[in-house]
């Protein structure tokens, strides 16, 4: 049976009522810090887009992933899109996806990236017939990019906001420019920030347009305590609905987002089983403890 990758929920509206995605948190690093973000570990009380409440090693992934695929026969996607960057964690990123494509030859894979390390590996997503692939891009000025990045970490070396945007938009753009060639699909996101790139949506969308990008995905920005821009409010359904239809004259939108966090599984806004529930089935077949056991994640 050959992959359907139209049973891809993010990617095609109609099919998300009915086809479901599973994350896998094998990436807890991160090469870039927005001034958006805070990984730190997740409580009962709060639910952040991309935190999760584990990190798995990649054996635990797929265990975790059979788990899943039992419990949830419409799961048409396992992801891999943090809680940092898959290609800051590249080996587990690569190990993961390599185990569950050889088990689940059917099964779309996917990833989230920033794109900035990604292109070593690209030749190998390829070959693991990786279908589907999202990078997120915030700007394309580097005096808006600048405002958006505190720093950029590549090839061991640690840029300020400036030179590491550079760094960071040239290889995102080599990297979408490649992936096409490939025939991946490619999603683009862009996270809405009032006042620092609301009005720089659109030329984004002009340029991703232009490299070849399948469909743009305009977030709004989430309001996190302990980040540098903690005090910016989040952008207004109207704000978003404006950018979203100005940058639909370049590129198809994608209107269903439900800012998934880095351990998402279900249906689109209809979370299911998670870590907890899977701890507990692990424990009720009384395995051992060293056998099932999934690390907490904090930063």
């Amino acid at each position: 049976m050959s992959i359907n990758i139209s049973n891809h929920p993010c990617f095609n509206d109609k099919i998300r009522h009915t086809f479901g995605r599973v994350h896998l948190a094998v990436a807890p690093k991160c090469n870039i810090q927005c001034n958006f973000c805070n990984r730190k570990y997740d409580c009962v009380n709060e639910s952040r887009p991309g935190v999760t409440s584990a990190v798995l090693t990649p054996d635990q992934a797929l265990h975790y992933l059979d788990y899943v695929l039992k419990k949830n026969p419409n799961i048409s996607v396992v992801g891999i899109a943090g809680p940092g960057d898959p290609f800051a964690n590249s080996e587990e990123t690569m190990q993961t996806l390599t185990m569950a494509r050889e088990k689940y030859p059917d099964i779309i894979l996917c990833l989230a990236t920033n794109g900035l390390n990604i292109a070593p590996c690209i030749e190998k997503i390829a070959k693991l017939n990786v279908s589907h692939v999202t990078i997120t891009v915030n700007a394309i000025e580097p005096e808006i990019g600048a405002r958006i990045y505190s720093w950029v970490r590549y090839k061991k070396n640690l840029y300020n906001a400036g030179e590491g945007f550079r760094i960071l938009l040239d290889k995102q753009l080599k990297a979408i420019k490649t992936l096409k060639e490939k025939n991946v699909t490619v999603k683009v996101n862009t996270v809405i920030i009032p006042g620092i790139n609301d009005s720089h949506v659109e030329a984004v969308a002009r340029k991703m347009s232009e490299l070849g990008v399948d469909i743009h995905n305009c977030i709004g920005y989430y309001q996190t305590k302990g980040t540098i821009f903690e005090d910016i409010e989040e952008p207004s359904a109207k704000l978003v609905q404006k950018i979203r239809n100005d940058a639909e004259k370049y590129l198809t939108q994608m209107r269903h987002c439900v800012r998934c966090r880095a351990d998402a599984v279900g249906l689109l806004g209809k979370e299911g089983m998670g870590y907890s529930e899977f701890l507990t089935s692990c424990q009720k077949k009384e395995r051992s403890y060293e056998e099932t056991r999934i690390p907490h994640f904090c930063m």
